[in-house]
């Protein structure tokens, strides 16, 4: 979804700090894995992140999240999937069926020179998304839609854990609709080069709190 490889997104994970049991060992041994064989090291992390959100491990998944490091210079688009929905146990289970068939997000597109960005949606998406947000238009691009603007930067997550994150978000875009997508916060950290945790955040008026994981990832090496 390309930030240079083997550049700032290398020194962030190579620095981040140690810490304690199996799940930071094992990402510690798939970021030494990196170093020699990038390709692989991200295969492996993207199925581990794909394995905890079947699993529906939501304390993996903050653990794993909490070992990550804030994203630097990440640009271009990025290749995506939801990991797993936590709103609630019906509604999560008729999301997940229904990701299953059809999947209109592909991914989001960074501009890091801006501190900006967009998602990408496939074609399929502008229609229904005009059912929802008539007054909002999605864009054209070569190989879908875009919709969504956000805004990033680099500061502490809102919830715990605590942790370094690049910001991604919607409410400072004033064209975005304001049901639903301007309450939403996204926050990212990278895990091994050019492979990203996300979690959803979702503001109902009395804080944050998290609605879900996605995992986005660039060509790796």
């Amino acid at each position: 979804m390309t930030t240079t490889p083997g550049t700032a997104q290398t020194a962030s994970t190579a620095t981040a700090p140690p810490a304690a049991g199996p799940t930071a060992e094992r990402l510690g041994k798939l970021r030494e894995l990196a170093q020699t064989d990038p390709r692989r090291a991200q295969e492996r992390t993207w199925a581990w992140i794909q394995e905890l959100g079947d699993a529906r491990d939501a304390s993996g998944l903050e653990e794993l999240f909490a070992l990550g490091t804030a994203p630097r210079g990440l640009d271009g688009p990025t290749e995506g999937i939801l990991v797993v929905p936590f709103i609630q146990r019906i509604v999560d289970r008729f999301a997940s069926l229904l990701t299953g068939f059809w999947m209109p997000w592909q991914g989001k597109s960074f501009d890091a020179a801006a501190n900006k960005g967009v998602n990408r949606l496939t074609n399929s998406a502008r229609w229904p998304s005009k059912l929802l947000w008539p007054r909002y238009s999605t864009k054209e691009a070569p190989d879908g839609r875009l919709a969504f603007d956000f805004e990033t930067a680099v500061e502490p997550g809102r919830i715990e854990p605590a942790v370094d994150v690049l910001k991604i978000d919607y409410e400072p875009v004033t064209e975005n609709p304001g049901l639903v997508i301007r309450s939403i916060r996204d926050e990212l950290v990278e895990l091994v080069p050019d492979t990203y945790l996300g979690r959803i955040l979702y503001n109902r008026g009395e804080g944050y709190s998290n609605i879900g994981y996605f995992a986005l990832k660039q060509p790796a090496g």
